[in-house]
């Protein structure tokens, strides 16, 4: 298989680290409001994933993809070539790089492609971490190699697992995802940005994470000594508040100034 041309990367190292220090819910609540994608659709994982790492934090970096079939034994045989022309792939691509990888036995999970071994490889090839519908094992090797993984299970076995293809628009957990598009993860799951919204992502992460605390976490923090009906009627102005704010800086009076903005 052909590796792609390698992507230009979009963001600064610098860019990449600040949104690196927000969750993923954070993330996507900046996302939610500069984006015109549906966001109770797109970009995030529509099925569960275990983040088996959650004590590294979040990670954020440039998709690299894989597809494969742990149960099928034809793929060894046809190529036996394909590990070193994927990590060849993974090499050009800038980072910082995240694994994306579509297992085409799921909702069944036959063997892990990613553990120990390809860890450290992928490690060592610029990848942060991995994004894996199916399985992983070697948990306890990865955290030691400092490669990063959510999956949908564990697995104790490799099984036929082998790459069938790569550099390539994958599906992970109900997502559509490109190469090159720019993930970012955590215990909560992942976020994948269209390349669109990625230069205002940042700013509008920092703004409605500070929206917030201005407004409705500040006010419950404050609650000390408050009867109820007080309480209650802060937190009314405080939501009116964080909308208005969040409408006014976005102009998008169409959202509704974000998920506690009175309608």
């Amino acid at each position: 298989m052909t590796s792609p041309s390698p992507p230009i990367p979009r963001l600064d190292p610098g860019t990449l680290l600040k949104l690196q220090r927000f969750n993923t819910p954070a993330v996507y609540n900046g996302w939610e409001q500069i984006t015109s994608r549906d966001a109770s659709r797109e970009g995030v994982n529509l099925v569960p994933l275990t983040d088996q790492m959650p004590e590294k934090g979040p990670m954020v970096g440039y998709a690299v993809t894989l597809v494969v079939e742990p149960s099928n034994p034809d793929h060894p045989r046809q190529n036996p070539q394909a590990w070193p022309q994927f990590w060849r792939y993974v090499s050009e691509q800038p980072g910082p790089k995240i694994l994306l990888l579509q297992d085409l036995d799921r909702p069944h999970a036959h063997g892990a492609c990613v553990g120990e071994v390809n860890g450290t490889i992928l490690r060592a090839l610029g990848c942060v971490g991995a994004i894996v519908d199916g399985a992983v094992r070697d948990v306890a090797e990865m955290r030691a190699a400092g490669f990063k993984t959510l999956s949908r299970q564990l697995a104790p076995g490799h099984a036929h697992g082998h790459p069938v293809r790569w550099g390539c628009p994958v599906e992970i957990c109900g997502q559509a995802i490109a190469p090159g598009q720019l993930v970012h993860a955590d215990q909560h799951g992942f976020l994948a940005i269209p390349p669109e919204d990625e230069a205002g992502l940042l700013e509008a992460t920092a703004f409605m994470d500070a929206n917030e605390c201005d407004t409705l976490i500040g006010t419950a923090r404050a609650a000390t000594g408050l009867d109820m009906p007080e309480l209650i009627a802060r937190l009314e102005q405080a939501a009116a508040s964080f909308g208005a704010k969040a409408a006014d800086h976005f102009a998008r009076g169409d959202r509704g100034g974000g998920e506690w903005a009175s309608s």
